[in-house]
């Protein structure tokens, strides 16, 4: 997945993304405490972390140099859906909740259409989800790659396709862990009557028995006494 990202011109997408999972381990995800610029240098222009402010809006609280480009103004502190068109922001601002309460990262497939002053421009837009310093997931950090010309700002896409991951501790958001089957449980084993154990060191009581059986023996017995 990854090379055919790289290799459809989007390779900034593959490397924020390996930047993420990198961080992230064997957790849910990440910081944002723990996002350094300098490891994903080479798609700083693309990259941006917004801030959830009420259930479906995220503002922009960094943004690079692309996304400027196209609004054609600075951006930060706009809402994310500024770059979507009115027809699909209620579909990004579902996306983002997903993104926020599932968790999960998203891939957002974007178009804008061509007209008389703009050609057509396609887009793609990665989302994955950070905790804040006080571990609640309110943070995104984002990559938004458009190829073509830019033309004429203001550009707002269309989304054409969204691909939603949920993450699982442990694995990559990519590829679920497969599902490991239950074993059977063995059926209980009968009950065995135990022998009670003497009560300290005393030994078991032993019926009595008499050494000559009770029917041989006779009922009076006669006592000779010659004095």
């Amino acid at each position: 997945m990854a090379q055919h990202i790289t290799s459809s011109g989007f390779s900034a997408l593959a490397q924020v993304e390996a930047y993420w999972e990198a961080l992230r381990g064997a957790r849910l995800m990440p910081n944002r405490a723990e996002i350094d610029p300098r490891g994903i240098e080479g798609a700083l222009e693309y990259s941006f972390i917004v801030e959830r402010i009420a259930p479906g809006i995220a503002r922009l609280r960094i943004a690079g140099s692309h996304l400027n480009d196209l609004m054609g103004m600075e951006v930060r502190g706009m809402p994310l859906t500024s770059f979507i068109t009115a027809g699909s922001r209620r579909q990004v601002s579902d996306t983002l909740e997903e993104v926020f309460e599932t968790p999960a990262t998203c891939t957002l497939h974007l178009m804008s259409e061509a007209n008389a002053s703009q050609s057509t421009l396609e887009a793609r837009m990665l989302l994955m989800p950070l905790k804040s310093d006080l571990g609640d997931v309110s943070r995104i950090l984002g990559v938004l790659v458009s190829q073509g010309d830019i033309g004429r700002s203001p550009r707002r896409f269309d989304v054409t396709r969204c691909q939603l991951r949920p993450i699982l501790a442990g694995t990559s958001s990519v590829f679920q862990a497969p599902v490991t089957p239950s074993k059977p449980i063995a059926p209980p084993k009968p009950a065995t009557t135990a022998t009670p154990l003497a009560a300290g060191f005393a030994e078991p009581k032993v019926p009595f028995k008499a050494s000559t059986p009770r029917r041989e023996a006779p009922y009076l017995r006669l006592v000779k006494n010659d004095d």
